[in-house]
């Protein structure tokens, strides 16, 4: 893919925002991209390449958002950006098949795709020229946890980061009892009611909560794992209970 990049764009500046994305993942996709893109400058053109429906009919996609550019498969993993951008995105089918690879592969499209259409981006052909604007782009809403009850709420684990640390889809933002009320986080088999702020706070092997530099409720252990303590990882399911 950085080789179709700089034989187009030359002068492009390609930087590795992750390649520890597990396979298929998608909402682990998501919450990195929307995690990342807004410290990097306008015009910044990121390509998101979590492709589990690769040559079917899902649709590739450009989206203008936040004064930068995505290209992504049409299948959610933009959904964390869109919902934070929203009413301000444009989104465009691609379709315009002179700017892709020829022959095209049904099981590569980061490299025939993808990453052709971000290099004649970076060299200044307007995204009008890819395809026409489309208002059906998929919306998931996996980053936000439904209330089951009075004072439950049940979301999942968006991602496990290189530490085993759980990032849960509870944003601080829309919780913000945890820090003031009793609450039991339930996970795997276990229920953890100690909040952190940061993981020293806790004994080595002691399962916390923190407030996590993303703005979301995570799982930790300190000087440990809790993905491998928990044996949970993305997708797995988390209740919160607030007091």
């Amino acid at each position: 893919m950085k080789g179709v990049i700089l034989g187009i764009a030359p002068a492009a500046n390609i930087v590795d925002i992750s390649h520890e994305v597990p396979a298929q993942d998608i909402p682990g996709g998501a919450f990195i991209i929307a995690q990342a893109y807004s410290w990097f400058p306008k015009k910044t053109i990121h390509v998101v390449v979590v492709d589990p429906g690769v040559g079917s009919s899902r649709r590739p996609i450009l989206a203008e958002a936040a004064g930068q550019y995505f290209i992504a498969p049409d299948n959610g993993v933009l959904s964390m950006v869109f919902a934070r951008e929203e009413p301000r995105v444009r989104a465009r089918h691609i379709t315009a098949e002179r700017f892709f690879l020829s022959p095209l592969s049904r099981t590569f499209h980061g490299r025939d795709v993808f990453s052709p259409v971000a290099a004649h981006l970076a060299a200044g052909v307007r995204p009008a020229s890819f395809g026409k604007l489309i208002d059906d782009y998929l919306r998931l809403a996996f980053y936000k946890p439904t209330r089951t009850g009075k004072r439950v709420w049940s979301g999942t684990v968006l991602h496990v980061d290189r530490f085993g640390n759980l990032i849960t889809n509870f944003s601080v933002d829309d919780f913000p009892d945890v820090i003031t009320r009793a609450f039991d986080l339930g996970i795997g088999l276990e229920k953890i009611s100690r909040l952190a702020l940061t993981f020293s706070e806790g004994e080595p092997g002691e399962l916390l909560v923190l407030m996590g530099s993303s703005g979301y409720l995570e799982v930790a252990v300190n000087q440990g794992s809790a993905a491998r303590r928990l044996g949970c990882g993305s997708g797995a399911p988390v209740q919160l209970t607030l007091a």
